[in-house]
């Protein structure tokens, strides 16, 4: 009268494991998610700097504060040799009020941004304000950099 305690080999303990089946994981890992968002925010963060208009200019210094926009504005720039960019394409004077009414989503409304170089004669930025005037655009803003009070 023995009694069996599933203990041996081949006894009923061991036939037992291979029937049990492993149960699906009920929880998710979020730790690689918030690693990638976290390396995505760092990756946003040194760029977005990065993401002004390209052409290289050195602003005049003023005590304005900063123009709020909301969205993607229209900027002219003057660079030092007095060329005229629209966004980052360089453009003639000729060009430009056609080129800005095909982009323009509201007509001569759109805000303008100008930038000049701080070397440029103030002449050669008029003469861009004057013809953006005389077509009909009307928001015109002169963009200028901020001095330094330290």
């Amino acid at each position: 009268m023995g009694m069996d305690l599933g203990g041996g080999l081949g006894g009923s303990g061991s036939t037992r494991k291979s029937r049990q089946r492993t149960q699906p994981m009920t929880q998710i890992n979020v730790t690689p998610f918030v690693d990638v968002m976290l390396v995505l925010l760092i990756v946003f963060m040194v760029t977005a700097p990065l993401m002004t208009v390209g052409v290289p200019i050195e602003l005049p210094k003023t005590e304005a504060g900063q123009v709020d926009g909301s969205k993607e504005p229209l900027v002219i720039s003057i660079d030092a040799k007095g060329d005229i960019f629209l966004q980052e394409t360089k453009i003639t004077m000729q060009a430009l009020i056609p080129k800005l009414q095909a982009i323009s989503k509201a007509g001569f409304k759109e805000r303008i941004y100008i930038r000049g170089d701080s070397n440029v004669l103030f002449g050669q930025i008029s003469k861009v304000m004057g013809h953006l005037s005389g077509s009909g655009y009307t928001k015109i803003t002169v963009i200028t950099d901020v001095v330094d009070k330290g």
